[in-house]
């Protein structure tokens, strides 16, 4: 092993490297003038600045290409269902979006024709909606002088997605022609309840009086909009529940004297589908008819 020498040897103990290994009595002790020279000359050493070390940017931090994004996205964004009906909620990996909630009559109250319709489709006023039955529209003159109200939808009303439909259908234009009415001009149709009551095993049955309150609203609303004169009712069903009656009252109480609904004159007469069961009845629903006609606002 070399000998270091003095000189070096006060520079590594300045540095704190100790201790040294030396060969024994190869090297002299440094004088005392060179170990203070060399003590000067440490002092005014001063330590080289740290290098300032660059930040290293991950490969997976750099911009992401459009594979990667999509990806991203198709973890980030929960699959929600664009395809449900009016009164079902979709359904995602995220559980049951909650429909919302059901129209309130104020709200009713305010709404013009088109947003009448979407209220009553998306529907969820009584437990009839979540049977998940399509509710029937009226139709006919929505600029009306009479406004003619049955009571349930039907099963033909259903398939046919119109009110009054079939055999019972024609009798009834037959019956406002006779006073010089037609649907396609001044006569709006409809049921008082949408949506059609149906059994367990899918045959029609009587409404309920809460799902005939729940329609009530809509109905109001359509002879509001339509502005009609004269609202004629169809069977025991409508012209009860319109004059906040028990649904099973016979109709005769009702018939032959003119009532009101929302300030506008009603008269009740039998159901087409009753006269067709029962033709010798149709003289007591001309009666009503007149009565409804001279009761209209038309010149006599």
């Amino acid at each position: 092993m070399s000998a270091i020498d003095p000189r070096s040897a006060a520079f590594l103990q300045e540095m704190g490297i100790t201790p040294l290994w030396r060969v024994r009595g190869a090297v002299a002790e440094a004088p005392p003038a060179l170990d203070q020279a060399v003590a000067e000359a440490v002092a005014q050493i001063e330590p080289a600045p740290l290098a300032r070390a660059e930040p290293v940017i991950p490969r997976a931090a750099a911009e992401p290409d459009e594979t990667t994004l999509a990806r991203r996205r198709a973890l980030e964004t929960p699959p929600v269902s664009s395809q449900f009906g009016p009164r079902e909620a979709a359904e995602s990996a995220w559980g049951d979006i909650p429909p919302a909630p059901p129209v309130t009559d104020e709200d009713i109250a305010r709404m013009d024709w088109a947003e009448l319709k979407t209220a009553i489709s998306n529907c969820t006023r009584c437990d009839l909606c979540k049977s998940g039955k399509k509710a029937v529209q009226g139709s006919g003159a929505q600029q009306a002088l009479w406004l003619v109200a049955a009571g349930a939808s039907t099963a033909a009303d259903e398939k046919e997605r119109r009110p009054l439909t079939s055999d019972a259908g024609k009798l009834l234009d037959n019956m406002l022609a006779a006073v010089e009415l037609t649907r396609s001009e001044n006569v709006y149709v409809t049921n008082l309840i949408k949506c059609r009551p149906s059994t367990a095993t899918g045959g029609d049955r009587a409404p309920t009086m809460d799902e005939a309150m729940a329609c009530r609203p809509f109905l109001a609303r359509e002879l509001a909009l339509s502005g009609a004169g004269m609202v004629l009712t169809l069977g025991q069903i409508a012209a009860n529940a319109l004059q906040d009656k028990p649904l099973q009252e016979p109709l005769a109480g009702a018939r032959g004297s003119v009532h009101a609904f929302n300030g506008v004159p009603l008269v009740a007469t039998l159901h087409p589908g009753e006269l067709l069961r029962r033709g010798a009845d149709k003289a007591l629903a001309w009666a009503d008819l007149c009565l409804a006609r001279a009761h209209d606002g038309r010149p006599g």
